[in-house]
């Protein structure tokens, strides 16, 4: 049930690109809320880490390398938010939702243990539910290179100084900063 309830939590964050999609917020307000649920995460970060208040919620849904650093939703609506913030609705909405829907499916299909990497037959299917998702946002060369980054982001779980650089953070930047890079190359 833990990955389970992770994967869920992933998937809700489809709603507010599915809000905007379907007209009933505005682009401002979809950035506004993606900065406000950062905020929120980050105050809830503070008080689990600083202040050590931990809700069974908590316990429930994180990973034990979370334990004493941010937990990956925080990281989830940091990302998110910077992409929100940073890049037009073309180039936003596909990486959050891939972020949303691609990642929580790539680890239901990968190991529940925390690899340097993935396997290629998850990465292989990761990587064309990505590009599914971009393909109504934008054209071929900027959904494959969205896709392939925000793959490889997922696929790989770098280190840094003993703190796993969780790809809720990287798969949404990764990919918007890919499509953007693909949108300059076709003009």
């Amino acid at each position: 049930m833990h990955e389970i309830g992770r994967r869920a939590v992933h998937v809700s964050g489809t709603g507010l690109p599915v809000a905007y999609l379907a007209d009933l917020v505005t682009y401002w307000q979809f950035r506004w809320l993606f900065l406000f649920g950062a905020v929120v995460a980050l105050a809830l970060e503070a008080v689990r880490l600083l202040v050590g208040l931990d809700w069974r919620l908590y316990d429930a849904l994180m990973r034990e390398y979370e334990q004493n650093n941010l937990a990956g939703y925080a990281l989830y609506m940091i990302g998110a938010a910077a992409v929100a913030v940073g890049f037009e609705p073309r180039v936003a909405l596909p990486a959050i939702l891939m972020l949303t829907i691609a990642d929580p499916l790539s680890g239901l299909l990968g190991s529940d243990e925390l690899q340097a990497a993935k396997e290629a037959s998850v990465l292989a299917i990761t990587f064309l539910i990505c590009f599914a998702i971009a393909t109504p946002f934008v054209p071929l060369v900027p959904a494959l290179f969205g896709a392939f980054a925000a793959t490889l982001a997922d696929g790989v779980k770098p280190v840094v100084a003993g703190y796993v650089i969780d790809d809720n953070l990287t798969i949404p930047v990764a990919a918007a900063v890919a499509i953007a890079g693909g949108l300059a190359v076709v003009g």
